[in-house]
């Protein structure tokens, strides 16, 4: 079902972007939650809102089947609401952690509930990293900024020099850390490319820097600029709590970058950019990255899911982003998705057949772990089309 398949109306999902509020708005809520109701799985909203809620809303509520017109693209591109709602997810981030620190620092609360509040601070992260995501995209000096500050809380600032300069060039290819490789785990993929981002982060600054006359140890050095903002932020968290809420801040920065890096395994999982004939990889297309259009993820997370599209018009605002029939398409919402590629034999059932019928069975065409063995998945006739 499309939910918006035959809308007229400039932009349909105009208002429900505010629900994109509701990510930030967990960090907030669950103090005030438990107090009301007594109930205390309330300290683990996080996880319960994305992991359990959102998954079942997607199957409910189906595809958002709305694309944005061309002779809309201007005037969405110009109009602020829709940066407003990336802007107010910034201060009920912020807000909310410092309400966990002085919950974390309280002897009123059990372990087992300031953890549950750390998970729920770490799933705010992540989709606060998504937030900088669609900041740091833009032209923009203020944007470019709020990007940097999202970052703060995951203490991940070098993610803002590795996804523009590094990821978006190398996307779909073996040389970039962040695609996902045919028949390579979550488990496998999340240290690989934690380490190989930042690996990439170092060194394209250090390219950048020297390539404008400009020394490392500066103030123009954009990785010092984003972690000093983790620097100031947990610096002033502790001393106003004091050293026991470290361990907290640490959990919920660890599952942030986890989950972000999580929603990367999903994007480019076995998908590979052609060649051209001088060698060089082919400019990227909407069939190198994965694509879903379930409506509720679509609000949740400001249009990640129309991925594709992202990849191939990188300068497009998240609102005049569009669901590409090119691409290889996700049997469900990335939500959902996440709980699979945490179960590898089940994502590998899931997912496997797919990328073999996204290339017509052609394993030489997808992009593959080192040494990878072709008995791994026998393209045959069977993967014509996913089932």
């Amino acid at each position: 079902m499309s939910i918006f398949q035959d809308s007229k109306a400039r932009d349909p999902k105009r208002y429900l972007w505010t629900l994109g509020l509701i990510a930030p708005s967990c960090a907030v809520l669950p103090s005030q939650l438990v107090a009301r109701t007594g109930l205390t799985i309330f300290w683990w909203i996080g996880p319960v809102f994305v992991l359990v809620l959102i998954p079942l809303l997607d199957v409910s509520v189906g595809n958002d089947g709305s694309n944005p017109r061309d002779e809309d693209y201007d005037a969405l591109s110009e109009d602020r609401f829709y940066r407003w709602c990336t802007y107010l997810f910034l201060p009920l981030q912020f807000i909310g952690l410092v309400i966990a620190g002085y919950l974390w620092a309280s002897p009123e609360l059990s372990v087992a509930d300031k953890l549950g509040l750390a998970v729920t601070l770490g799933f705010v992260s992540g989709i606060g990293i998504n937030a900088a995501h669609e900041l740091g995209h833009r032209a923009e000096h203020l944007e470019r900024w709020l990007a940097k500050v999202a970052l703060a809380q995951s203490g991940y600032g070098h993610f803002f020099v590795e996804h523009n300069r590094g990821h978006h060039v190398r996307v779909a290819t073996p040389e970039d850390p962040a695609s996902a490789r045919f028949g390579e785990s979550l488990w496998e993929f999340l240290p690989r490319s934690a380490v190989g981002g930042f690996r990439s982060a170092l060194a394209l600054e250090r390219e950048r820097l020297s390539r404008k006359g400009k020394r490392w140890f500066s103030w123009h050095n954009q990785l010092f600029q984003a972690w000093a903002m983790s620097v100031v932020l947990w610096g002033g968290l502790i001393l106003l709590f004091g050293i026991e809420v470290i361990p907290f801040l640490m959990l919920q920065a660890v599952l942030g970058a986890g989950l972000l890096e999580t929603v990367n395994y999903i994007e480019h999982y076995g998908l590979l950019r052609p060649r051209r004939a001088n060698g060089a990889y082919a400019r990227c297309s909407p069939r190198d990255s994965w694509n879903s259009d379930r409506l509720v993820t679509n609000v949740f997370l400001f249009h990640l899911q129309r991925h594709s599209d992202h990849h191939a018009n990188p300068g497009r605002r998240y609102q005049t982003l569009r669901s590409s029939e090119q691409a290889p398409q996700l049997p469900a919402g990335y939500a959902t998705m996440i709980l699979l590629a945490a179960v590898p034999p089940l994502w590998r059932a899931v997912m496997d057949r797919r990328v073999l019928a996204h290339y017509g069975g052609d394993l030489s065409l997808v992009n593959t772990k080192p040494k990878a063995t072709q008995h791994l998945l026998r393209p045959t006739s069977r993967y014509a089309r996913p089932r």
